[in-house]
């Protein structure tokens, strides 16, 4: 067992490797902005420095000068509180700053917190700098999936990485139910000392009735099965919701798939690849997910029997689709201040996912994460399993 890197440590490891995720692009790739929800690389860039600016530096620092007056109004994401800002659907505007500014801007932020740390000890300075460090690894997953979505998109389907694998080695088609007894379990996050979000607290008990849960996500071939009997077409299996969203966006198959002289290939950060039998179907709704369970005849776990089941499943490849609202833990409170708008702002409307996916940083993986999406989104690594 690798030992735990101190906060230092672990700050600069997340700063360098973002930069070397972004090693395999072109300087043309880092401005791009498809659609809305997909951020240009470079705004991921300069948004994790701001962060580490406006919540840490701005404030501990006597006399701090800002790098750049202009750069709160570019890089701020959502924070309300602070401001205007550069609406989302503008970002692959910016062409300036360039993107050497945006990478000396980067150098400037990680000296100045390495400095910080070395000069204050204060505990509520290293708790600040951890939730720095896992709002950036956050944004390394969102940055591989937009670069994914960029590249994915452009006709060419360039490659990205030749050695960036999205499967596992060992893959299974097996459909292998494990059963939970019903009763009264524990949910929400346990130890105070380890790193976790705000929406992870109020650890709180649920009666669960008994269930049977697959070991394994859903495969290509089983989706393939569900799309050939009609799946598409039946409006019977869908969500109102889903079926109006299929129809509009004459959605047929999960995205990146692409059908060729009736061979099913998927665009992947390796490039085209031929559809792989085994592998867990990727990058679908909570829609599909949810149409294809009741085509089964089963249905998707709610977030609690996911993590009363975690520990017995095979997790960590995708993100998994619950049946489960974002809806706040008992007893749940935002923080004071800005910092209150990082999650609770967002229970509403949006599906809770649970597990974590290829490209999750393994720091940031836990049982208890609760991430959360709008249910027509797919551009994440999301899959799912079912219950019966």
């Amino acid at each position: 067992m690798k030992p735990t890197p101190s906060i230092r440590e672990l700050f600069e490891q997340t700063r360098s490797r973002t930069e070397v995720l972004c090693q395999p692009l072109e300087k043309e790739d880092f401005v791009v902005q498809p659609v809305e929800y997909v951020s240009p690389p470079k705004w991921h860039l300069g948004h994790t420095s701001w962060f580490f600016e406006e919540f840490i530096l701005k404030k501990r620092v006597a006399n701090y000068r800002e790098f750049d007056r202009q750069y709160g109004y570019v890089f701020n994401s959502y924070y309300e509180s602070f401001g205007k800002r550069v609406v989302r659907t503008d970002r692959g505007n910016l062409s300036r700053p360039t993107v050497d500014q945006i990478m000396d801007y980067r150098a400037h932020i990680t000296h100045a917190i390495l400095n910080l740390l070395a000069s204050d000890d204060d505990p509520e300075l290293r708790e600040l700098v951890e939730l720095g460090i896992h709002h950036e690894m956050q944004h390394q997953e969102l940055l591989i999936t937009d670069v994914k979505f960029i590249l994915g998109h452009n006709p060419l389907l360039p490659v990205y990485n030749p050695d960036y694998k999205e499967d596992a080695d060992q893959l299974s088609q097996k459909d292998d139910y494990i059963t939970i007894e019903e009763g009264i379990y524990e949910i929400g996050h346990a130890n105070p000392q380890e790193f976790h979000y705000d929406n992870e607290r109020g650890r709180h008990k649920v009666y669960l009735n008994a269930f049977s849960i697959c070991r394994e996500l859903v495969t290509n071939t089983q989706y393939l099965d569900f799309i050939s009997d009609g799946g598409y077409r039946d409006p019977l299996i869908w969500h109102s919701e889903g079926w109006e969203w299929k129809s509009n966006n004459k959605i047929a198959f999960p995205l990146y798939w692409h059908q060729i002289d009736g061979t099913w290939y998927r665009y992947t950060l390796q490039g085209l690849l031929p559809l792989e039998p085994a592998a867990p179907v990727t990058h679908i709704s909570y829609y599909e997910a949810a149409a294809y369970a009741q085509w089964r005849g089963m249905r998707l776990p709610t977030e609690f029997e996911w993590e009363v089941a975690a520990s017995r499943l095979h997790c960590g490849s995708r993100w998994e689709w619950t049946e489960s609202a974002y809806l706040p833990y008992p007893g749940y409170q935002k923080a004071p201040g800005a910092l209150g708008e990082y999650n609770g702002k967002f229970m509403v409307n949006q599906k809770v996912l649970r597990g974590g996916s290829i490209a999750t940083p393994d720091h940031h993986l836990r049982p208890t994460y609760r991430n959360f999406f709008h249910p027509h989104l797919r551009w994440q690594f999301t899959g799912f399993r079912l219950i019966q």
